[in-house]
């Protein structure tokens, strides 16, 4: 559920962004910047938020969004519209994702940290764990069923 939470927030947060920069500064139908949205998020959170955050930090996985950002924008706007400003809104677009990207991770960092605390608690602790063995480790050579 922590994930779906997430994935919602970002791309909620996402399309206001977009829509503002690619929208409202260059014409960009909000069909297309919608589609554009969800392709970066599901891209982005996948990548940059689960696999590259996990295994390093704040500083890399918000490179990596912002590498991944202008690449996907650049690509998506050029082939779904017919503006000549295509790099410009596409390094806006990502700047500003990036500056989100930015404290999005912090937040992602602190959710999976707790949903992993959370897991650990629900593990009985080792006191209550019990094992039963017998006493009697091997079989005594010297006793015989012949009584």
């Amino acid at each position: 559920m922590t994930h779906l939470k997430l994935l919602a927030m970002k791309f909620l947060l996402s399309l206001v962004i977009l829509y503002i920069i690619l929208g409202l500064g260059f014409d960009v139908s909000f069909g297309n910047v919608f589609l554009i949205t969800l392709v970066l998020n599901v891209l982005s959170y996948a990548l940059g938020d689960l696999m590259i955050l996990s295994r390093s930090n704040n500083t890399v996985a918000t490179s990596a969004d912002f590498v991944l950002a202008f690449v996907v924008l650049y690509f998506m706007t050029d082939a779904l519209t017919v503006g000549n400003d295509v790099f410009e809104a596409s390094i806006y677009s990502a700047i500003s994702l990036t500056i989100f990207e930015y404290f999005f991770h912090k937040s992602v960092a602190r959710s999976l940290d707790r949903e992993k605390k959370e897991k650990r608690e629900n593990i009985k602790p080792s006191s209550e764990l019990s094992m039963e063995a017998s006493e009697e480790i091997t079989p005594d050579e010297n006793h015989t069923n012949d009584k």
